[in-house]
């Protein structure tokens, strides 16, 4: 696997979330998606940098752009040090929310990707990383 290009966006606001959604079109068009597949890679960084505002009091995102012989790829991996996740299996459940949203974040990212991962520590922090191919 080859890294074409590699940036990372801090998340601090409502307006780096916006941020973040054009910085994730901006690297599914490069990478040729289609529109469908820019739009669910977009909906769940979406989804994603407002966990990570919301429950990690900020983060960053880090944006690679994948290269390997028969496909290409974008790679997002979503940071913060917050106060983590102590049941990474019942975050995962649709309608499952520690706050005011649907919780429908974590399931619905995992959903719109073609690879999906979380790790957290209570007290440490939360690194999601999701990927999407074409």
């Amino acid at each position: 696997m080859t890294v074409v290009n590699r940036s990372v966006v801090p998340i601090r606001s409502r307006e780096d979330i916006v941020r973040v959604r054009q910085a994730t079109r901006e690297s599914a068009v490069v990478q040729g998606f289609s529109l469908v597949d820019q739009t669910k890679l977009v909906t769940a960084a979406s989804e994603l940098a407002r966990n990570t505002l919301d429950y990690g009091g900020g983060g960053e995102v880090e944006i690679t752009l994948l290269s390997e012989p028969s496909r290409r790829g974008v790679r997002l991996v979503f940071t913060d040090k917050g106060p983590g996740i102590a049941d990474i299996d019942l975050a995962l459940k649709d309608g499952y929310t520690s706050g005011s949203g649907l919780g429908l974040g974590l399931s619905g990212a995992k959903r719109l990707s073609n690879e999906f991962s979380i790790e957290s520590r209570v007290g440490e922090g939360t690194r999601v990383t999701i990927a999407r191919w074409r």
